[in-house]
């Protein structure tokens, strides 16, 4: 890995679970995504430290103030790195290759009548306050995701899916399509529009990562 990453052995820093108030959503489980290895960056981009501790673990204490249960989902290959103290939901072997698919289709057989927040690591900027005011719309009867107005995109790493997804995946899982993209226009998901646009910035290269630590060190 290149050194000017900078990522954080998950083993190296304090695990801080804080007693939190009754969580925004009891009735949705809340699922930070590891994607593993990316090729652009050179590193596992849910390792990146921007604020004190990796990012898997960062978000994962986030989705704590606004769901009931959180688990870092992942492959089985990815679980034996989690730090103690954070549950892991690994991906079902049967859903092997299809993406974050594989995520929501896990957990919704492993929690039945459970709604999924899915937020994945690639997203530095986005604080508790946006990540609030984006529950403040839910439940909803469809999906609800933070939507890209300048691309004209739903974010599907920055979503809530209600349980009732849960078939419909099923089948276009069925059919080879792994699109959550297309998966939330087909489903007419609520577009939600964030206050700070940064908050669906991601970080996809080398460059990228230096550019918005110096950003975060500087107070943005």
């Amino acid at each position: 890995m290149n050194c000017r990453i900078s990522c954080m052995n998950p083993f190296t820093f304090t695990t801080v679970m804080r007693s939190k108030p009754s969580p925004v959503l009891p009735g949705t489980i809340g699922l930070v995504l590891c994607g593993g290895q990316s090729s652009r960056m050179g590193a596992d981009k849910s390792l990146l430290v921007y604020h004190d501790k990796p990012q898997r673990y960062h978000v994962y204490e986030m989705l704590q103030s606004v769901c009931g249960h959180v688990y870092i989902s992942c492959r089985h290959s990815q679980a034996e790195g989690v730090a103690p103290g954070y549950h892991c939901l690994t991906d079902d072997h049967r859903y092997h290759h299809t993406g974050p698919m594989a995520a929501l289709l896990t957990a919704f057989e492993k929690f039945p009548g459970k709604h999924v927040l899915l937020v994945g690591c690639d997203y530095p900027f986005l604080r508790l306050q946006e990540l609030q005011d984006f529950c403040g719309l839910l439940p909803a009867g469809k999906p609800v995701a933070f939507y890209n107005e300048a691309a004209g995109l739903f974010e599907p790493l920055l979503a809530w899916y209600p349980y009732s997804c849960y078939k419909n995946l099923q089948v276009i899982q069925q059919q080879h399509q792994y699109s959550l993209k297309h998966f939330l226009m087909e489903s007419e998901a609520v577009a939600y529009i964030p206050a700070d646009k940064n908050s669906i910035r991601s970080v996809d290269t080398e460059e990228d990562f230096d550019q918005v630590k110096r950003l975060i060190r500087g107070g943005l």
